[in-house]
């Protein structure tokens, strides 16, 4: 009779902690909040930002531009100009790329689509009025006649830190200033050039080469800049 008691309670006691465990693993729900916020801002003005130097042939504006700064209709174009066939024309800084994030950024690659993007060659290089001709410490070609010649897996240029600081680069030491008639900030500054993997700006070169039998017509298409950054833990 004992020995019964004795085994009803283990069985007891065994059920009681199986429906302990079975509690403990049943599904729960919960819910926190965190807020969060962000800004749209000019093209000029952001984190990763663009800055117009050259002028067009066009019309003697910059290169690169926004043509309606209201609110939503803030796209930013390039304007390469008019070109014969049989020629080529180089923009040593189409435009520039500003970092105003606090940690490096890396720019693994750019490609082109549009129409006769196969007369067109893509640089990134540090000197902006320097008419670069092959690869080295100060420039890279990145497309060439259209065709992309990195991807995702290389790293083509290092930015430097930045401050978030919109109205100067290279650590407050080279403004960028706002130019009205093109929307957008510049600089034409030449003192100083841009250092891969410690300058926090790049200038970008764009060359057009224009074979005998181009076409006349009007080209048009999208630059694609792809950027990489890997923060501190």
């Amino acid at each position: 009779m004992c020995d019964g008691m004795r085994l009803d309670r283990r069985l007891i006691i065994l059920g009681t902690i199986i429906v302990v465990l079975s509690m403990s693993m049943a599904t729960q729900y919960a819910t926190t909040r965190a807020t969060y916020s962000f800004a749209i801002v000019h093209p000029s003005e952001s984190d990763i930002r663009y800055i117009a130097s050259d002028n067009s042939s066009d019309d003697g504006k910059r290169v690169y531009r926004v043509t309606n700064n209201a609110s939503g209709t803030m796209f930013a174009t390039i304007e390469l100009g008019n070109w014969m066939p049989n020629s080529r024309k180089n923009y040593t800084a189409a435009f520039g790329i500003v970092n105003e994030e606090q940690f490096t950024v890396n720019i693994t690659h750019i490609n082109i689509s549009g129409t006769n993007a196969s007369f067109m060659s893509i640089w990134l290089h540090g000197d902006r009025d320097a008419d670069y001709t092959s690869d080295g410490a100060s420039s890279v070609m990145v497309v060439r006649d259209g065709d992309a010649l990195y991807s995702a897996s290389d790293v083509v240029w290092t930015l430097g830190a930045g401050d978030n600081d919109v109205e100067s680069m290279n650590g407050g030491a080279l403004a960028t200033p706002w130019d009205d008639t093109a929307g957008v900030r510049y600089s034409i500054d030449d003192t100083t050039n841009a250092v891969n993997e410690t300058s926090d700006f790049v200038w970008v070169g764009i060359s057009i080469e224009l074979d005998q039998y181009a076409a006349t017509q009007s080209a048009t298409g999208t630059i694609y800049i792809y950027f990489k950054s890997t923060t501190l833990e």
